[in-house]
């Protein structure tokens, strides 16, 4: 595997704008959009303006303060309602409104994971990057848009259907398109940006990445305010709520990070940094946006399937820079010991997604690659020990952590007499039993 060494990135190095692989009228069309888009002079946002309290649900947020409101997914008499948890954090000072929504697919976690610290007393208390004494405008946080689908691990809805494919959804419609009717309504149809936070699904791992309509003006300003360098330039899918929300011209943007049922540090802390690059462009909260050394803006991609079928030994991570010719994996089958296939990188390039299931048949994909043809020492000079490349804030010390040593003395007996006895309490059972009955044979 190639990057054995490690370089830090180069602080002072001048910012490069790049854009990759967009074809000619790719990038005509968005450089057309940027062109045509303006800025709005919202009156309401100056800071002089009149500036009111907040209702959400019909519920009032005081300016200043923080409120969290339980919103129904589905609005019912009798059985359950699916409620989840809506965090207000509405400002003294005027501003845009923003949403955050983690758990939009219940057993992605990385979502809940940002949202949740973002709305610790690290971010929120007096003096803190999010204390409504000092934010402008109205941030709303949603952690789990998805509760059913989170409490049973899952990313579907009861009935089966992907919420993410069902916006701006049907009030009379299925159960799945009614929660979308209903999530459209509160939280994204009044909101002047949304950041929707997600991670791989089940069986594969992302690097830390956006996706983004770059032809959609407001989103892509919004993308490049994020502050990371891998832009993915792709049409959002029919029903998806990042599909109507440009439809409707509110920008929105996609982050994926990690995979499904597990959590991955470095892209929650990739999301928290984002969301407050965010939040500094919008003039929402004091401070500069962190700017990254370079953008890729990719419109195009390979995935990387099996050949033959077997186990899987890859050989690589997410975010794993490849040269033409390395071995990505290698497949084997205990069925035909001795025999093995690799997969390698067709051209230089950079592993977006990897899978994590070791199980493959012929045609399963192995990885999501991006190819890179120009640029690659931009990429070589920002990786780690691993040959991985290291996304803008990953890196950085996550502020909800703040260590302290505490001494505690504790009184006690470890229980069976062993640190790990209760792991081990049924199989020391099973033991015994068997003991006792060779004895009495």
């Amino acid at each position: 595997m190639n990057g054995s060494g490690t370089m830090a990135p180069k602080k002072k190095a001048k910012p490069v704008r790049i854009a990759h692989e967009l074809s000619r009228n790719r990038r005509r069309a968005i450089q057309k959009a940027l062109a045509e888009h303006q800025v709005e002079d919202r009156a309401e946002w100056d800071r002089a303006s009149d500036w009111s309290d907040y209702r959400f649900y019909r519920k009032l947020v005081k300016k200043g303060t923080i409120r969290t409101i339980e919103l129904p997914l589905l609005e019912v008499t009798i059985g359950d309602p699916w409620s989840t948890s809506v965090t207000i954090i509405h400002g003294k000072r005027p501003g845009p409104t923003i949403t955050i929504l983690g758990g939009m697919h219940g057993d992605e976690l990385t979502g809940p994971s940002a949202c949740t610290h973002l709305l610790s007393t690290a971010f929120t208390d007096p003096e803190k990057p999010l204390d409504p004494e000092t934010l402008a405008g109205t941030i709303r946080i949603v952690p789990v848009v998805n509760m059913p689908g989170y409490r049973s691990k899952s990313r579907y809805f009861p009935d089966g259907r992907d919420l993410n494919r069902n916006f701006p959804g049907n009030a009379k419609g299925s159960s799945t398109r009614r929660v979308a009717a209903q999530v459209w309504r509160y939280l994204v149809e009044d909101s002047d940006a949304i950041i929707d936070l997600h991670s791989a699904g089940k069986g594969r791992s992302n690097m830390p990445q956006l996706r983004v309509d770059l032809a959609h003006a407001g989103s892509n300003i919004l993308a490049k305010a994020f502050g990371i360098e891998i832009l993915l330039d792709s049409k959002p899918p029919k029903g998806s709520l990042r599909n109507h929300a440009n439809m409707e011209d509110i920008p929105a943007i996609t982050y994926e990070g990690g995979g499904a049922n597990w959590l991955d540090q470095t892209s929650v802390k990739v999301a928290v940094h984002g969301v407050m690059n965010v939040l500094r462009k919008l003039k929402m909260v004091p401070g500069k946006p962190h700017r990254p050394r370079f953008r890729m803006l990719a419109s195009g991609s390979t995935w990387l399937r099996a050949g033959e079928g077997g186990l899987l030994d890859l050989f690589v991570d997410s975010g794993s820079i490849m040269k033409e010719g390395d071995v990505v994996a290698r497949i084997s089958d205990p069925a035909t010991p001795g025999l093995s296939v690799d997969i390698l990188a067709p051209e230089d390039g950079l592993m977006i997604c990897i899978a994590t299931n070791p199980f493959v048949a012929a045609g399963m994909p192995v990885g999501h690659f991006l190819p890179i043809s120009k640029h690659m020492s931009l990429l070589e000079e920002q990786v780690d020990g691993f040959g991985r490349f290291i996304t803008q804030g990953s890196l950085e010390e996550p502020v909800w952590r703040e260590e302290e040593e505490i001494e505690v003395e504790v009184r006690g007996e470890w229980d069976g007499g062993s640190v790990d006895s209760g792991w081990l309490e049924a199989t020391l059972e099973e033991v015994n039993r068997d003991d006792n009955t060779e004895e009495e044979a």
